[in-house]
């Protein structure tokens, strides 16, 4: 998925803005989607801790595990892409394979990050274990919005 994104978004979102401009975008967006997820992780971890003190013994187990797993990938800059994609082009068609429908760029991205956020909430809270770093594809998100808003802003956002 991440490569397929990048290919399909990113060649569309490199020609209008630019190598440096790309560039410059999806490193934010990874370095923001890298920051909001050791943020919640922080979280995550203080609330094992008090876990702990309180004589959970579940807890101590979910933060070893916490803290050993690794964590790695393009996703949350993948992210910021797709969001840019939307914003840039929110009336653009997108075809889904399954289930075959069509929406516009906007609500796939709206869609998307919706799912991601009920996900990381529901995962944050140790409802669900599916390993996916779901807080940075919302970080990948976020920061391409402010990028996205800054540059519109001061008349930026095209090459």
């Amino acid at each position: 998925f991440n490569m397929y994104t990048l290919y399909i978004f990113g060649s569309l979102l490199e020609n209008i803005w630019g190598s440096k401009k790309f560039f410059l975008y999806y490193m934010v967006t990874g370095l923001g989607a890298a920051f909001l997820h050791e943020l919640v992780m922080f979280f995550q971890a203080e609330s094992y801790t008090a876990a702990i003190a309180a004589g959970n013994a579940y807890a101590g187990m979910k933060l070893k595990m916490l803290m050993l797993t690794p964590t790695v990938g393009a996703s949350g800059a993948i992210y910021g892409l797709l969001l840019a994609y939307g914003m840039m082009f929110p009336n653009n068609i997108m075809r889904l394979i399954f289930p075959p429908i069509a929406l516009k760029a906007k609500w796939f991205v709206l869609i998307f990050g919706i799912i991601e956020f009920t996900s990381g909430i529901s995962g944050a809270m140790g409802h669900t274990g599916d390993n996916v770093a779901h807080f940075a594809h919302l970080g990948g998100m976020l920061f391409g919005i402010i990028i996205i808003l800054y540059w519109k802003k001061t008349n930026r956002l095209y090459y």
